[in-house]
């Protein structure tokens, strides 16, 4: 079963969002050295609770984004094509990670999918 493997907070101002949650939590934070601004947000692994996550600027107005592992980003974009869901972001390469794509719910709640490729380019 495909499982929830990141989250992803969106911020007008990442700076001070990271401020706020390294303050609040005690959250490791470090800029990420790929082709984008982002952030990565890494799980306390001496206590073992919490998965990875992300910060990113804003773009699409959404806040808060789940990212869910699959075997096939392809596999899963007609899956949810055909139960009703709509691509907002289309497939693309996260160098050295895997494969991303955004879709909306047919609720209107935006999620990722991710297949992992260390080939990605």
């Amino acid at each position: 079963m495909a499982g929830v493997i990141h989250f992803e907070i969106n911020a007008d101002n990442p700076e001070k969002i990271i401020e706020f949650y390294t303050k609040v939590f005690g959250w490791r934070i470090e800029k990420w050295k790929g082709p984008m601004e982002y952030w990565i947000i890494y799980p306390d692994s001496e206590e073992g609770n919490g998965i990875g996550g992300g910060i990113a600027k804003s773009i699409s107005g959404e806040r808060i984004i789940n990212t869910i592992g699959v075997d096939s980003v392809d596999e899963y974009i007609k899956t949810i094509n055909k139960s009703g869901g709509s691509l907002v972001r289309p497939k693309m390469a996260i160098p050295g990670v895997g494969w991303l794509a955004y879709f909306k719910d047919i609720e209107g709640n935006m999620f990722g999918i991710m297949e992992n490729d260390p080939k990605a380019k």
